[in-house]
This record gives C-alpha cells, sequence and structure tokens, in this order.
C-alpha cells in the first residue's frame, strides 16, 4: 500500500497550536497544584499568591483584548483575592479562545495586532512567554511554602507532544 503524502505544513495553523497548546500546559499546571498552594502566603509575606498570579495572567490577556478586540465580547477580568482553581481554569479558556480569534484574524489578513509591535508573531511569542514566566513563578513559590508540585506535574508541562492534543 502506498504512504500518503504528509499534510502540508501551515505556519499559522502551527502558530495557533502552540498558542493552545500553551494553554493546555496552564490548565494542567493549575490542576496538579496542591490545594493549599492556591492562596498559601508567600515567603516574608511578600509577593502575590499563587491565586494572584493566575488572575493576573488572565488580567494581562483581558488588557490586549480591550486594546485589540473592541467590538468583541470580552472575559471579565479576575479577582485575585477571592478567584478559585475553577474560576480562573474558566476565565483562561474564555481569554484564550478569544485571543485566538485575534491571532487568527491578523494572521488571516496583514500580520499586525493592533497596538503591539512588531507584528503577530511577536505577539504569539509576547503571550506565551508571559505565561512561562509566570508558570515558572507558580512552581517556585508552592515549593516555597512547602506545597510544591507534583514531580510527574513538572515533567508533564514540558510534553508539548502529549500536551498539544485537546
Amino acid at each position: 500500500m502506498p504512504k500518503s503524502a504528509p499534510a502540508a505544513f501551515s505556519l499559522p495553523q502551527a502558530l495557533l497550536t502552540a498558542f493552545d497548546t500553551n494553554d493546555r500546559i496552564n490548565r494542567y499546571m493549575i490542576e496538579n497544584l496542591p490545594a493549599e498552594a492556591w492562596r498559601a502566603e508567600p515567603p516574608e509575606g511578600k509577593g502575590r499568591t499563587i491565586a494572584a498570579i493566575v488572575a493576573h495572567i488572565h488580567n494581562v490577556r483581558v488588557m490586549w483584548l480591550k486594546a485589540t478586540a473592541k467590538g468583541s465580547k470580552i472575559p471579565d477580568q479576575l479577582e485575585r483575592g477571592s478567584v478559585t482553581p475553577a474560576q480562573a481554569l474558566k476565565a483562561l479558556e474564555q481569554s484564550r479562545a478569544s485571543l485566538s480569534v485575534v491571532l487568527q484574524s491578523a494572521l488571516e489578513n496583514d500580520g499586525r495586532v493592533k497596538g503591539f509591535k512588531p507584528d503577530v508573531a511577536g505577539f504569539f511569542g509576547y503571550l506565551m512567554a508571559h505565561d512561562a514566566h509566570h508558570r515558572g513563578q507558580i512552581a517556585m513559590l508552592a515549593r516555597q511554602v512547602s506545597h510544591p508540585l507534583p514531580q510527574k506535574a513538572m515533567f508533564g508541562m514540558w510534553e508539548w507532544g502529549s500536551r498539544g492534543k485537546p
């Protein structure tokens, strides 16, 4: 039986898939975070709780949506002091979906994202770097407050091949 030709590579689709995978890694991390870590006070009482960091990730996305997606339904911001993991997961999914529309539109048009320079590729990089930076903070903070992420989850956040599938 002859082998079928591989599907043509699409950079726009690959970027959107990478953005979705990045969000699934956020979800995986939150789902595997010990419940006691969510509101644990940071060492010396300085800095944000994990709940506040996750709210910040979503709220920055909302800030960008307000700048780039005027006229669209924009998710509500999260309250850093009261957000639950379930609320955070729902909100992150909403902001991911809304940003995906902005990203796809820029990919299909002139490659520009209103209010962001230089272009849509840079915006993808910015969004994913922002999330990854805060994932690192969350993993470190969880360990500092004696409720670390399980080792399996720490390694699992790097499994882009398996996290890339919905």
